[in-house]
């Protein structure tokens, strides 16, 4: 007779940072949680790792600023875990007339972003505008944010929510483009203001299907201010909190585990997974799971619902030994570096770099942005290496789908397309700035979509599993109280291929440990 298998009320296929709030819910709730992680350690995409050999420097690998983390899910997971607001917003270098200057966007000193708009554009124009336009999703972001714990409201209901039909159309129905240049006039502006459209995700601004919208709105409702900060300790710091309070809550946490088969009918279910000492089958009532709903499929061996996803960034992670100097002399490196840098982001720079990649080209100028996590949390570094005055520095690359990579694209071509915009707008070139690991290789590092793919597990790379959704049901809402589901009833998604996934919010595994709950 066989032996029986192992039996759990929940088993959480991905250690990620939504696995590991699911887990700590549904532990902390009284029930028995397996979760199998296939790497070594838990956190996924959400880590802190030192990066260059023999640098005490331990930078957020891979997701590395935090906005849409409810302050709900940290207090009633009790995290001992803090981030940091940035001063800066953003630095976007420019030339203008011959001259090197930007635009500079400071939260605690709206005189002397006022002065920067001005002293770029000639007028007050731009500088109230932009005013009215973050103002309109402001409200927007104080009205939706906390919905996104609550069960899914249907459309109607987020619109009634909303209450603002001129901000509902902006943000909901109609192709963003069409506000920023209604609202815009300065092409540099439009620029900075569509990039938060854009990140991670291969569109345009007048793409009618609406993904720009979608993208954006995600970036600028977190927290209810849109603010995107600084996890101290790295982001790490995070998903170790996590784990903490999952398995203090009871969560039996396996590393090493990589699941390779889910089995299920409705009422029960059958994973099967493999460790060093071989495979294993476990029984559990539910299966949350914290992967790309493409990865789910093939687990289940079904076909997938959807295409194959596609991620469409590169990330660069470097250590300095110092911030370089900059061209524009008007603004303190360490203001620049601070916030957001905008690299060859104008809004043409933008609509050009999509139709070249769209061509099967890299972007030429490629766009992209950088920021210093160190800057804002010294932590971070060694102490030798902050009394010496090191600093980290993370780019993001925009418009560089996987397809290119695939299609021969190497990372060092794709390298040197972020950084010529770069060196262009300093004084001094980069790699005079470049720290030395242990070996004397420069400490830069490149992750393509298909490092991704490989190291992490998401298909095509794509940081959001899949193309992002609205925050509401199309339906009543009632077949899916929490945006969730997937075809087997007791086989729930806990990750950022939710209906309210994407970016590092725990809000996947807040709603998932809440569906299985409320069952």
């Amino acid at each position: 007779m066989p032996a029986e298998l192992p039996h759990y009320d929940a088993v959480i296929v991905g250690g990620g940072h939504n696995g590991l709030v699911a887990a700590a819910y549904l532990a902390g709730a009284g029930r028995n949680v397996l979760l199998l992680e296939r790497l070594a350690h838990t956190g996924g995409a959400a880590v802190s790792s030192q990066a260059f050999a023999g640098l005490p420097a331990r930078l957020s690998r891979y997701s590395y600023l935090v906005s849409l983390l409810p302050r709900k899910i940290v207090d009633e997971l009790g995290l001992r875990f803090a981030v940091r607001r940035r001063r800066i917003s953003s630095y976007t270098p420019a030339v203008r007339e011959g001259q090197a200057t930007g635009l500079l966007v400071d939260h605690a000193d709206q005189a002397r972003t006022a002065a920067s708009f001005h002293e770029l554009t000639g007028s007050e124009r731009e500088f109230k505008a932009w005013q009215e336009f973050y103002g309109m999703t402001g409200q927007v972001a104080e009205r939706v944010f906390p919905s996104l714990t609550e069960p899914l409201p249907t459309r109607a209901e987020l619109r009634r929510r909303v209450g603002d039909e001129a901000a509902w159309t902006t943000l909901f129905e109609r192709p963003l483009g069409e506000s920023v240049e209604r609202h815009f006039a300065d092409d540099l502006v439009r620029g900075v203001v569509l990039t938060d459209a854009l990140i991670g995700t291969q569109t345009w601004a007048h793409d009618p299907s609406l993904r720009q919208n979608r993208c954006f709105l995600y970036h600028v409702i977190g927290g209810g201010t849109g603010d995107w900060a600084v996890p101290v300790g790295g982001m790490g710091a995070l998903t170790d909190a996590l784990a903490d309070a999952a398995r203090a809550a009871g969560a039996e946490l396996r590393t090493g585990c990589e699941v390779t088969a889910v089995a299920a009918d409705g009422a029960a279910a059958e994973v099967t997974y493999r460790d060093e000492a071989g495979d294993h089958r476990v029984d559990a009532r539910w299966v949350l799971c914290n992967a790309a709903p493409h990865t789910l499929a093939r687990l289940l061996g079904e076909p997938p619902a959807e295409p194959v996803p596609e991620g469409a960034q590169l990330k660069v992670n470097m250590l300095l030994r110092r911030l370089p100097r900059l061209r524009d002399r008007s603004v303190d490196p360490r203001d620049a570096f601070a916030g957001t840098l905008h690299l060859a982001e104008s809004y043409r720079e933008l609509a050009a770099a999509h139709r070249q990649a769209e061509a099967g080209r890299l972007p030429d100028p490629a766009p992209s942005e950088l920021y210093c996590h160190s800057l804002t949390d010294p932590s971070i570094l060694g102490p030798e290496l902050a009394a010496q005055g090191y600093q980290t520095l993370t780019l993001f690359g925009l418009h560089q789908p996987a397809r290119l990579f695939t299609a021969g694209t190497t990372a060092e071509a794709a390298l040197q397309a972020v950084l010529a915009p770069l060196d262009a707008v300093l004084d001094e070139p980069l790699a005079d700035c470049l720290a030395l690991d242990e070996h004397g290789r420069p400490c830069l590092e490149v992750k393509t979509p298909l490092d991704l793919e490989r190291e992490l597990g998401l298909p095509g790379g794509n940081i959001f599993h899949r193309d992002l959704a609205f925050p509401y049901s199309d339906g009543d809402g009632a077949a899916d109280r929490w945006g969730v589901a997937t075809a087997h009833p007791n086989v729930l998604l806990c990750g950022a291929g939710a209906v309210r996934g994407g970016g590092v919010s725990g809000i996947p595994g807040h709603n998932a440990a809440m569906a299985v709950l409320e069952r």
